[in-house]
């Protein structure tokens, strides 16, 4: 999208969709998001949606060089399945698959499972899991290990990984056993930006950070609210549940920002987040104003961006536009 910096979109959730509309939604996506120069698209998971992998199947298949951006989490999986997914796909399709590695969710969905793991203690085991799934990526040797989550004995990944590009991990960056996962596994670090702070919030240890936000942009502010208020129609029925989701969430970020309070300064806009429309704070404006927010985060060492559900094409054209004017504006 514009040199010097990843940007990652999202696949739309497939809540409420029908089989039909929600493949024809993912490959759109897919395609808008390759036309616009994007890395990849993130893959959400949990006990609602479809299953992340076939998503990625969906993305390989609708694309030529994007990169799936696959939620993965142990509760769901075993290492060894997901080092053999993202193994299986590359050879398939000749192309990486990146992996956000995801400690917690939706406390429910844990409960259902019978997980009721800490929330510090799943970071521990997450820290394991992901090393686990590098080292048979890595595939140098058979992969034997001892862990407190996780013992496997000569354990061989095949097909092996020699003809992509390496995966790149990431993980949700926001507490501080986040960051220090997200260091000890060398992965991006991901926030979520609050509203009104002079600086980005230092992600710690971690030796590489990404930010993931919402951006509604146009060349004047007027038609930027225009869009964003369109895109996100008030919702009070949004509102109870989110108030409900919060109750049953020990996420250190989701708690931050709910309890910002509803008006802060723009470009930073939080309504669609805490009606529950989408999991993540929006910038709103025009692209001098939102890129003056993102350059906040470039020069805060910010070189990834997990940017929410594109609207159509054109909409990652005004984003492009927002990225174009941050990093002119980046000393050099």
């Amino acid at each position: 999208m514009v040199a010097g910096i990843s940007v990652y979109t999202t696949c739309p959730p497939s809540r409420d969709a029908t089989a039909a509309g929600y493949r024809a939604a993912l490959r759109d996506v897919a395609r808008w998001s390759e036309d616009a120069g994007c890395v990849g698209a993130l893959v959400y998971a949990d006990n609602s949606l479809v299953d992340p992998w076939l998503v990625a199947q969906v993305l390989l298949d609708s694309t030529e060089r994007l990169v799936p951006l696959v939620a993965v989490q142990p509760v769901y999986m075993h290492p060894y399945a997901v080092a053999k997914m993202v193994a299986s796909l590359a050879f398939l399709h000749g192309r990486r698959v990146d992996l956000n590695l995801v400690a917690g969710g939706f406390r429910r969905d844990h409960e259902a499972l019978a997980d009721r793991t800490p929330h510090d203690e799943r970071y521990d085991r997450l820290r394991e899991y992901g090393a686990l799934i590098a080292a048979l990526l890595g595939g140098a040797a058979p992969v034997t290990v001892a862990g407190r989550f996780y013992t496997v004995t000569g354990l061989v990944l095949a097909p092996p990984l020699s003809e992509t590009p390496p995966t790149t991990f990431f993980v949700a960056g926001s507490s501080a056993a986040g960051r220090a996962t997200a260091c000890a596994l060398d992965a991006v670090s991901v926030e979520y930006p609050s509203p009104g702070a002079a600086a980005p919030e230092a992600a710690g240890p971690a030796p590489r950070r990404g930010v993931r936000v919402g951006i509604v942009t146009r060349a004047d502010h007027e038609t930027a609210w225009r869009a964003a208020r369109a895109r996100f129609p008030e919702d009070r029925r949004g509102r109870m549940v989110h108030t409900l989701a919060m109750k049953i969430s020990d996420s250190s970020w989701h708690r931050r920002l709910s309890s910002a309070e509803e008006a802060v300064t723009p470009p930073y806009w939080l309504e669609p987040f805490q009606r529950a429309q989408t999991f993540c704070p929006y910038l709103v404006g025009r692209y001098d104003d939102v890129g003056d927010e993102l350059r906040r985060y470039v020069e805060a060492g910010v070189r990834t961006f997990i940017v929410d559900v594109p609207h159509d094409a054109d909409d990652l054209h005004h984003v492009a536009r927002a990225f174009e004017h941050a990093l002119a504006a980046v000393p050099r």
